[in-house]
């Protein structure tokens, strides 16, 4: 007999064998009957088991990490053609390992961002440094726009979203490691805020942000909220610095315009 521990993906399949099974996908690639699906799913649940326990040292717990692998599972079963005579253990475990990993790097963003923007982040990161080994100088916006074959907006926007991966505890400490009673960002919390009276001029501000085009919109955020060089602007856009400047000094006057009328 079988064993069904978890030690191996080998022999998951302990409820039905494999004849059994195949005429199980058949059938529900005829039917999608749900009842059917669902019977797939408790075969194949161990397999779902067993690849989350290798990502149980994550920080994750189990049961959450063994439900997002029955995601995967699901998509597989949904996926799989039974003819193509590929046993559904070995179709089914990169797809599994696939939501698994992408739970754990959707988890670390702060705040929910588009999926394509967070590969073509990872994607930056990963170009920077054999464009820079190869061009001899750090790439500009415009070559890692053509390596990676997108526009020089979805870059720039690609690399601010390092900002938003990994919200730090309120239990951090502001002070230096180790120096003791270091202030933590909870101790900031519930004080009085004389930056509240800015609220309406903030909010006016963001409406007339909203404007700019899109290219306005990264002069200015550069530029003011960076505290970036125009040289350093132009260097990162691919463009001349007299570009930068027509830019700011459009998006400035649009800004001067919509902020008198409100």
């Amino acid at each position: 007999m079988r064993s069904s521990g978890l030690g191996s993906p080998d022999g998951l399949e302990e409820r039905f064998d494999r004849k059994a099974t195949r005429e199980l996908f058949r059938a529900y690639a005829k039917t999608r009957d749900p009842k059917i699906r669902d019977e797939l799913v408790i075969a194949h649940l161990n397999l779902a088991r067993y690849l989350a326990v290798r990502f149980a040292n994550r920080g994750e717990q189990l049961d959450d990490l063994i439900s997002v692998g029955t995601v995967g599972l699901i998509k597989a079963i949904d996926r799989f053609d039974a003819e193509r005579g590929v046993e559904f253990t070995t179709y089914a475990t990169p797809t599994i390992i696939g939501e698994l990993k992408r739970h754990f790097r959707d988890k670390g963003w702060a705040i929910r961002v588009p999926r394509r923007l967070q590969e073509l982040n990872l994607a930056v990161n990963r170009t920077l440094e054999s464009a820079t080994q190869e061009l001899g100088r750090a790439p500009t916006v415009k070559d890692l726009a053509q390596r990676l074959e997108a526009s020089e907006e979805e870059i720039i926007e690609a690399q601010e979203l390092g900002h938003v991966y990994n919200v730090l505890s309120l239990d951090a400490e502001l002070a230096a490691s180790g120096e003791p009673g270091a202030a933590t960002l909870l101790d900031h919390l519930g004080r009085n805020d004389p930056a509240l009276r800015l609220l309406e001029d903030k909010a006016n501000l963001e409406n007339a942000i909203g404007a700019l085009n899109r290219r306005e919109r990264i002069v200015v955020f550069l530029r003011f909220f960076e505290s970036m060089p125009q040289a350093e602007v132009a260097r990162r856009l691919g463009v001349s610095q007299m570009h930068v400047s027509r830019l700011q000094q459009r998006a400035l006057d649009k800004l001067r315009s919509r902020l008198k009328e409100d």
